[in-house]
């Protein structure tokens, strides 16, 4: 046997090794429990959502999967805490729109949210939608575009607090119609419907959810949902886009996020997993009951989606002047 031969043989026998170590890996995860890291307390559609998915995976990978709350202003608590867990797959991230904001809406983060974590896929997605009283006589975005363009700076639109997924949607819109409005805070959800009701503010963006029970009650009107395809709770409800604001499209997400580190086959085992759950009938019809189209994606597709969304409210961030926290 010739030199040049043992040593090309020796290098496809380290090659078929290697790439037989492979699944291997894979075939040995995961070891131990899995733990969701939630940026929210328990009792919100983010938390009961992971829990969703955490209740099917647990039957399918072998061991028990975990949710851990770990509230914060801007996800940051929690995702500081996974990106700098061991990357064994063990540990994952609840990845929200919420920490795509907040790389423009804080002054420093101790984490790069794009470098430090691993996409696995997305979870769900859930629409906001633009409310007026049940007794208005605006019964369209086009005529609350026309109402505030008759009326310049003295229509008010109510939403969450500055920097919130429907504060920075109401901005969104304002930018996009031409219209000077004004956006007017509330500390919470029922403080911005309240509101709404006793006519203190003339239109909101709240999420479905959080509106349906009223909406079915007749005392708030829906004129059109942000997202860019109509919501299948309210069929008869058209986009913002529809409605005329042409490429408008403002959604909250979630999704699963690991360490940067970890191993690629372990995230393609945890993305077959994900998007084999959101497929099961069950888990979609828990999840629609909350407002939530369940929706998964490749790792790639939710990394394209999470730069974009970073980009995107950075603009509305800059545009409406809101000040870094």
């Amino acid at each position: 046997m010739t030199k040049a031969f043992a040593l090309s043989a020796r290098l496809l026998a380290c090659a078929v090794l290697l790439a037989g170590g492979t699944p291997v890996l894979a075939q040995s995860y995961p070891s131990k429990p899995v733990r969701i890291v939630v940026p929210f307390g328990p009792g919100g559609v983010g938390d009961i959502s992971a829990r969703v998915l955490a209740q099917k995976m647990s039957e399918t990978i072998g061991q028990q999967v975990l949710v851990e709350n770990r509230p914060g202003a801007g996800g940051i608590v929690a995702s500081e805490t996974v990106a700098k867990a061991e990357p064994d797959g063990h540990t994952l991230l609840l990845l929200t729109n919420g920490q795509a904001v907040s790389v423009s809406l804080f002054k420093s983060l101790p984490y790069d949210a794009v470098q430090d974590f691993a996409p696995v896929s997305t979870l769900g997605f859930f629409d906001m939608v633009v409310l007026v009283n049940g007794d208005s006589k605006v019964g369209s975005v086009g005529e609350l575009i026309a109402a505030a363009k008759a009326s310049p700076g003295k229509l008010n639109i109510g939403t969450i607090n500055p920097g919130g997924t429907q504060h920075l949607a109401a901005e969104l819109f304002k930018s996009m119609a031409g219209i000077d409005v004004q956006t007017v805070p509330f500390k919470g959800t029922p403080a911005v419907l309240t509101a709404l009701r006793g006519n203190e503010v003339q239109a909101a963006f709240e999420f479905i959810a959080a509106a349906m029970p009223q909406i079915k009650g007749g005392g708030l009107k829906p004129l059109a949902v942000t997202s860019n395809r109509r919501f299948s709770g309210l069929p008869d409800v058209p986009t913002v886009a529809e409605s005329g604001v042409a490429g408008y499209e403002a959604s909250a997400w979630n999704g699963i996020a690991a360490p940067a580190k970890t191993p690629r086959p372990i995230v393609a085992q945890l993305n077959k997993e994900v998007n084999a759950a959101l497929a099961a009938p069950d888990v979609r019809e828990r999840l629609q009951g909350l407002a939530v189209d369940a929706r998964g994606s490749t790792p790639e597709q939710f990394r394209a989606l999470l730069e974009f969304e970073i980009a995107k409210w950075r603009a509305v961030i800059e545009r409406a002047k809101i000040e870094r926290q």
